[in-house]
């Protein structure tokens, strides 16, 4: 079935729109939760530091309270994600937020390791796919010439949340607040935002690509009518692409393997694995690396926020290079700058040097973060495009999971400079998988830069309706 002309022009509409204040209110509202997501994630190092003394854990313990809440990221990324292509973006959101905050407050009082672990688990499952909504959600909305910067901006309000948890925790481990244990004050913290801005999420509309491939065309016009009233004068006529068909309703997940996008699946499973050594294997491990080298756990904190600040920062000084640089050639490049810093961080033995060689990673990681989400959301089409990125995600979160059991026991046995080599081998194979195998996608149309190569314009793929 050819869509109707009304249904192809819906991405053409969206594309041609200036942004404007509700564009920059969907920004505010989308990177607050990922805030928490990330604040959840590097949390886990947090919290890997600080009980080692209360709760007196060995290397495995130390490894399962980081690794339990990624175990739950992977099952909900691959879960949600799906259920995102199904069910749409708005309802995901909202359920993997709501669950996520309530989960986090019953982590906060945990009564025992076991418990711990669980609830951790659950609440990492309930936040898995929270990024790759995130990068669907804000794709499918902001025109073509910014997309990849105002997916910067998002994540570059959420990456304040590394440096916070880190501060938070060297602030509330040393000692009880209100009769409780400081640690669980980072919890119940994140219960409590992630909840308000589970309230401001309510705020949000569906996705109009989202809704044309369920043929709730009529929706879908009315969601961009609405952005259309919040600019200022007149706008450009709509130029509809003809690239702009929307993708098969309710496509499998099988359809990541269907044709040319094999290839770009290959391509991002193996990327997701081999990024998560150098990107979370940083975030996950400074402060346990820190204590290591002979810091005790409030200077491990300290230092390690400090760090971290490159966190917002790196995704701060991502935005203006964005879209000027092929997101190939931006991943490859920051890449590279992260495995030589990750160098500096492991062999460094003065403080200074340490914190810098810190510093500097963080700020690549970001500029690479950016990119990355930029890119692996405009390479699939709009029917699949949830699923083929969370499934892949999910990788991410099993190898993260994986990651402390061999980073922690590597540590221990070689020294983090050993286990920072590793990291910068690794860094350097995912360059030469992304240069061989990913697409280019930077300044196209989200639904040109999803068409392979070899399917020439006015025609569709297999996964969009013929």
């Amino acid at each position: 079935m050819v869509l109707d002309a009304d249904a192809r022009s819906i991405a053409a509409r969206l594309d041609r729109l200036p942004v404007t204040r509700w564009h920059w209110m969907l920004i505010v509202v989308v990177g607050l939760g990922t805030f928490f997501d990330l604040y959840e994630v590097f949390l886990g190092g947090v919290l890997g530091a600080v009980l080692t003394e209360q709760w007196h854990l060995g290397t495995d313990g130390k490894s399962l309270v980081i690794a339990s809440g990624f175990a739950g990221m992977f099952v909900g990324a691959i879960g949600l994600g799906v259920a995102a292509d199904r069910f749409g973006r708005r309802r995901m959101f909202l359920v993997n937020l709501g669950l996520y905050s309530l989960l986090s407050l019953l982590t906060a009082f945990a009564p025992d390791l076991g418990a711990f672990l669980i609830l951790r688990f659950l609440g990492g499952l309930a936040l898995g796919a929270e990024l790759t909504l995130v990068d669907t959600y804000v794709s499918e909305f902001m025109p073509r010439g910014g997309r990849g910067r105002y997916l910067a901006w998002a994540y570059t309000i959420g990456f304040c949340g590394v440096p916070v948890a880190a501060f938070l925790g060297g602030r509330f481990v040393a000692g009880r607040h209100l009769l409780i244990d400081g640690w669980r004050w980072l919890l119940v913290v994140g219960a409590l935002g992630a909840l308000i801005v589970w309230v401001l999420r309510g705020r949000l509309p569906e996705s109009p690509r989202w809704l044309v491939a369920q043929g709730r065309t009529a929706e879908a016009q009315e969601i961009v009518a609405r952005v259309e009233a919040t600019a200022d004068g007149p706008l450009p006529q709509v130029t509809a692409d003809p690239d702009a068909d929307a993708p098969a309703a309710r496509a499998g997940v099988a359809e990541i393997f269907a044709g040319e996008y094999r290839r770009r699946t290959v391509m991002l499973w193996i990327f997701q694995v081999l990024q998560t050594v150098g990107y979370y294997g940083f975030g996950s491990l400074a402060p346990v690396v820190l204590h290591a080298k002979g810091f005790d756990v409030v200077q491990s904190l300290g230092y390690a926020a400090v760090s971290f600040i490159g966190y917002p920062v790196g995704s701060a000084l991502s935005i203006p290079v964005i879209e000027r640089v092929e997101r190939k050639a931006l991943i490859i490049g920051s890449a590279l700058v992260m495995a030589a810093a990750g160098l500096v961080f492991g062999y460094g033995r003065a403080t200074a040097l340490i914190v810098v060689g810190g510093f500097v990673l963080t700020c690549a990681s970001n500029v690479f973060s950016n990119a990355f989400h930029s890119y692996q959301a405009e390479i699939f089409p709009t029917g699949i495009r949830s699923s083929a990125i969370s499934v892949a995600y999910s990788l991410s979160r099993a190898t993260s999971a994986i990651l402390p059991f061999v980073a922690l026991h590597a540590l221990q046995s070689l020294g983090a400079g050993v286990v920072f080599t590793g990291s910068a081998v690794v860094l350097v194979l995912l360059c030469l998988d992304v240069a061989v195998l990913g697409p280019r996608s930077t300044g196209r149309s989200l639904e040109r830069a999803a068409r392979p190569a070899s399917v020439p314009t006015g025609r569709r793929p297999h996964t969009q309706d013929q």
